[in-house]
Parts: C-alpha cells; sequence; structure tokens
C-alpha cells in the first residue's frame, strides 16, 4: 500500500457522478445461488449489455476459459463487447459493491482508491481473495491505493454499507456498524470512530445513522437495500405499506430519523417513499428484495424487479428522480436468491 498519497480535501463522488466504467466480477460460486446457478450468468449477461451500451463495463473473471465463455454470453445477448475490458483474478464470491475499493479524490483532482478491509460480512470464512481485490483493481487502473487504518488497525467496511450524496453526508446503519454482538465489524468501534474514518478517507462531515435494514438481509443492516441518496439533498426511502409484516416497524422508524434533517451543505433533505415488493421467499427463507438496490450509471439506472405489483411503481418513482437516464428494469426473482442484487454485484469507477 502507497503512504505518500495526499488525502487533503478528500471527496468521495455520488454514484450519479460520470463512470469511467462500471466493475463487476462473473459468478462462479454456485453456493451463492444454491439450485439458481444456471440462469444467473444470463442475468449477467443482461446487466452488462445495458451497462456496455453506456460505459466500459470491467469483469473480473478467473482465468482464460471464463473469459471465453463470457464474450459468448455477452455476444449471444447482443452486448457491446467492444466496450467491456477484463481482469483475470481468482475470487470467492462476487459481490463487487463490498469487495471494491471506495473510489475518492483528493484536492489536485487525483483518484485514489481506498483499502477498506473485507472479511466476509464478519460472517463467512471465504473472502481472503476478495480481500486482494482493491490492490488488483487499482493496479489495473493506474492509480494509488491507501490503507484505511484508525488506531493502527485496518478497518472493515464493505461498499454497500453506506450512501453518499458527494457533498459531505453519509448514510449507514446503526445496525451495520454499531451493534456490539452480531457481525461486529470492527469490534469497539464507536460512532465517533466512524466519525473520524469516514472524515478522514471519504472527507465525510455528516453521518446520517438509520437504525436496521430489512428483513431478510444478510449484511446485517446495508443502507443499499433500504435508503439511497438520488441526488444531493434527496433521499429514497423503502416503507412498507402491510402493518403485519417484518419491516413495517423497522423501515417507519427510519423515516423519523429522517424528519427535520438538515444536510451538511445547510439544505433541508427530502425524502421520497419508496414502496417493498410483497415478501419473496425461496426454500423457507425471507430474501432481501429491495427496489432500494438499484444502479445508477451514466445514462441509465438498473432497477431489480420481482415479478411484483409494486414493479411499476418503484421503476416510475426512480425515473422520475433521474429524468435524464433511461430507467430499466432487471428481473432480479432468481439473483436475489444469492441475497443480493444489481447495486450489490456493481461497482463504479468515478471518471
Amino acid at each position: 500500500m502507497k503512504t505518500n498519497v495526499s488525502l487533503y480535501g478528500v471527496r468521495m463522488p455520488a454514484e450519479w457522478e460520470k463512470h469511467e466504467a462500471t466493475i463487476i466480477a462473473w459468478p462462479h460460486n454456485k453456493n451463492d445461488w444454491p439450485g439458481k446457478f444456471t440462469p444467473i450468468h444470463w442475468v449477467y449477461a443482461e446487466i452488462v449489455k445495458r451497462l456496455s451500451y453506456n460505459e466500459k463495463v470491467i469483469i473480473i473473471t478467473r482465468g482464460a476459459e471464463q473469459k471465453a465463455t463470457i464474450l459468448a454470453a455477452l455476444k449471444k445477448n447482443y452486448a457491446d463487447t467492444n466496450n467491456v475490458d477484463f481482469l483475470i483474478r481468482d475470487t470467492d464470491r462476487s459481490w463487487m459493491r463490498d469487495t471494491s475499493p471506495a473510489f475518492v479524490s483528493n484536492i489536485g483532482g487525483e483518484r485514489i482508491a481506498v483499502h477498506f478491509r473485507f472479511n466476509g460480512w464478519a460472517k463467512y470464512d471465504n473472502w481472503k481473495k476478495d480481500y486482494k481485490i482493491p490492490a488488483s483493481l487499482a493496479s489495473k487502473i493506474k492509480i494509488p491505493v491507501v490503507k484505511a487504518e484508525y488506531n493502527n488497525k485496518h478497518v472493515v467496511l464493505e461498499g454497500g454499507g453506506i450512501d453518499s450524496n458527494g457533498y459531505g453526508t453519509l448514510l449507514t446503519t446503526e445496525e451495520c456498524l454499531l451493534d456490539p454482538k452480531q457481525q461486529v465489524r470492527n469490534p469497539g468501534f464507536t460512532a465517533e470512530d466512524y466519525t473520524s474514518v469516514f472524515k478522514q478517507y471519504m472527507g465525510i462531515e455528516q453521518i446520517i445513522w438509520l437504525g436496521k435494514g430489512i428483513a431478510g438481509d444478510d449484511t446485517h443492516g446495508h443502507i443499499d437495500d433500504l435508503c439511497r441518496f438520488v441526488n444531493k439533498n434527496t433521499v429514497l426511502l423503502c416503507l412498507e405499506k402491510n402493518e403485519y409484516d417484518e419491516n413495517y416497524t423497522r423501515l417507519k422508524e427510519n423515516e423519523e430519523r429522517l424528519q427535520g434533517i438538515k444536510l451538511h451543505s445547510g439544505e433541508k433533505l427530502n425524502v421520497i417513499p419508496l414502496p417493498m415488493p410483497e415478501p419473496l421467499w425461496f426454500d423457507g427463507m425471507r430474501l432481501p428484495a429491495s427496489y432500494a438496490n438499484f444502479y445508477i450509471a451514466n445514462n441509465t439506472v438498473l432497477v431489480p424487479t420481482f415479478n411484483d405489483p409494486s414493479d411499476k411503481d418503484a421503476l416510475g418513482i426512480i425515473s422520475e428522480v433521474f429524468p435524464g437516464r433511461k430507467t430499466v428494469g432487471i428481473n432480479s426473482v432468481d439473483l436475489v436468491w444469492g441475497l443480493g442484487t444489481l447495486h450489490c454485484l456493481t461497482h463504479e469507477l468515478p471518471a
């Protein structure tokens, strides 16, 4: 890791700012989609197709044989393969939102890859290959990488656990980062410790703490299934209308937390409700189906859909807040069996 990189005036761009590329890792771990793995690579092919029309896509693949299989699938699906690049690197999983570095820029405009530690969401053992992804990506892109340390410890953080507006404000949840007993990322860390870390490495001046994430979330409270910035002073917040559903109270409590919030910039926070799909179950498990797991690309927004009556409403709401982008639904009924969807498997590389 480089140590002579300046973090003075560092800023974390918002997802809707211009991308150089989108990063994904082609799936290979069948345990992520037990009994449903076969259709998953076609879902990925559809995602790459939609992205490749708008920006470059960097695909992490395990080797030449898988690369050939990927190219064949992309061509069958009419993706723009001229806009696809590859990084050959072995991985444990394919959830790039959480294993990629956090990309920031300093006051001189230099891009920096901040390497937060990935440890399998403080739950799984197969993460050691994924831990090396930030250095590999930084090397390919030819930008410096810095290790996020605090009190001589490598800080654990996943990209799905935070959301930034690009103007110094960040969203996260207490369930993900401050639970002292379950899936503890950084034992002993307080809200003040995270304030220091986010300020130093991402230029964050304000953290908005929500409470709990949605039911079925394997990550224990990731914000990207719950609440997302869509411009510097507006968020989409998931709300559940069925008062008997497990999500009803926890989402209502998060709505209450956001009432009257003033942002670091001095502006009032606007909150737009986003519906939840009906509960989605498979093999006895509640799945984390959420429209908030959308991904904002240069000229399009990819939105997970679930063959649900609320699909149309969610697509309409998201299209209204991104008037300059085409909103595209991606059927994610099979994808969410892996306990994540579109935002979880992508990561933007800011221009």
